[in-house]
C-alpha cells in the first residue's frame, strides 16, 4: 500500500475508484425482459386497432359494397353520401343530446359517490366495491335487465309497478318517442354502468389532497361543507374532472350497446355507430360508406375532445392555470 506524507505524518493514499462498465449480458437481459412484456401488447395493438383503422381509411376511399377488397376509387364520394345522409345526421343530434345528459350527469354521481366513501369511517371497503360492481357487468345484459324488468311498459314491470302505488298509469318506456321516455332508460342504464368506475378516480385523487388544506382553511375561519367544497376540493379535483369529462365525451360519442339492444327496431334515437353499423353490415354492405362515416365520427371525437382539453386547460402547468 502505498503513502503519502503530510507534515511528516504518513497517510495512506486515496485509493482509486474503479468504475466498472456493466456487462452486455445484463444490457441484453433487460432489453429481452422489456420486448417479452410489450411485444405481445405491442403486436396485438398493431393487428387489432393500427391496422383496421387504416384498413378503415383505404377503404372510404373506394366502392365497397360486399367486398373488402374494392378497386373502384371513387374519392370522397363516400364522404358526400354520408354527410348528406339524413339518418347520419340526426344521430349526431341524437349523440348531442345524450351527451348533453349523460357527461354532467355521470360526473355529479360518481363525485358524490366519490365523497360520500371517503368520508366512511367503516366499510369503506364494503361501499367501494358495491358501487364498482356494475362495471364489470355486460352492457347488452344490463340493457335486457332495463328492457325486460325494470322498463318494460308492462303492468308487471318494476317502474310502472311503482307507479301503480301512486295511482299513475302505466307508461309505454321503449315504444312511443313522444315524450321521449326512452332516454330516462337509457340514461340511468349508463348511470349504473358508468359511476362505480369513475368514482374510483374521484376517491384516489380525494385521498391525495394534502390534509393541511383543510386545517389552514379552518384556522380561516371556512364552514366546513359547501365553503371548502367550493374553494379547496373542487380546485384540486380539477385535472381528474377534465380527465373524467373527456372519457365520458368519447364514450358517449361510442354509445351502441345499449341503444341496439333497447332500441333495436325503432327508427328514431339511434346514435352514430347504430347507424353506420346499418350503413355497413345491412343489406346494402357498404363498406365503403360505413368505413367513411367511422373516420368523421373519429375526427369529431379528436376535435370535441381538444376543445374540451383547451377549454378545462388539461395537460397545463400549475404555474400556467
Amino acid at each position: 500500500m502505498s503513502t503519502t506524507t503530510t507534515r511528516g505524518v504518513a497517510q495512506p493514499a486515496p485509493a482509486k475508484v474503479s468504475r466498472r462498465r456493466p456487462r452486455r449480458g445484463l444490457r441484453a437481459s433487460s432489453t429481452f425482459n422489456f420486448w417479452l412484456f410489450t411485444g405481445p401488447f405491442l403486436t396485438g395493438l398493431i393487428i387489432f386497432v393500427f391496422v383496421p383503422i387504416g384498413w378503415s381509411v383505404w377503404l372510404s376511399f373506394f366502392e365497397a359494397r360486399f367486398t373488402v377488397t374494392p378497386s373502384e376509387f371513387v374519392g370522397f364520394g363516400n364522404y358526400q353520401q354520408v354527410l348528406t345522409d339524413t339518418n347520419f345526421r340526426n344521430s349526431l343530434v341524437t349523440f348531442t343530446v345524450f351527451a348533453a345528459f349523460i357527461v354532467p350527469a355521470t360526473w355529479a354521481l360518481s363525485l358524490g359517490l366519490a365523497l360520500l366513501v371517503n368520508r366512511l369511517r367503516f366499510m369503506r371497503a364494503f361501499f367501494r366495491s358495491v358501487f364498482f360492481l356494475p362495471t364489470a357487468v355486460s352492457y347488452v345484459a344490463a340493457a335486457l335487465i332495463w328492457k325486460m324488468s325494470i322498463f318494460n311498459g308492462v303492468r308487471f314491470g318494476l317502474a310502472n309497478t311503482v307507479l301503480g302505488w301512486f295511482g299513475a298509469n302505466n307508461i309505454a318506456w321503449l315504444a312511443n318517442p313522444d315524450p321521449p321516455w326512452y332516454w330516462l332508460v337509457i340514461v340511468t342504464v349508463r348511470l349504473w354502468l358508468q359511476s362505480g368506475f369513475y368514482m374510483i378516480l374521484f376517491i384516489a385523487a380525494l385521498q391525495n389532497i394534502p390534509r393541511e388544506l383543510y386545517e389552514a382553511a379552518s384556522i380561516d375561519g371556512a364552514k366546513p361543507g359547501w365553503q371548502t367544497f367550493r374553494h379547496i376540493t373542487l380546485p384540486q379535483l380539477r385535472a381528474t374532472s377534465t380527465a373524467v369529462i373527456l372519457l365520458l365525451l368519447v364514450a358517449a360519442y361510442q354509445a351502441f350497446d345499449e341503444f341496439f339492444n333497447l332500441l333495436s327496431k325503432a327508427t328514431w334515437g339511434q346514435p352514430p355507430l347504430v347507424e353506420l353499423y346499418k350503413m355497413a353490415l345491412g343489406q346494402n354492405q357498404n363498406y365503403g360508406a360505413g368505413s367513411a362515416g367511422a373516420v368523421v365520427l373519429t375526427l369529431l371525437i379528436c376535435v370535441v375532445t381538444l376543445l374540451q382539453g383547451k377549454i378545462m386547460g388539461f395537460g397545463r402547468g400549475e404555474e400556467s392555470k
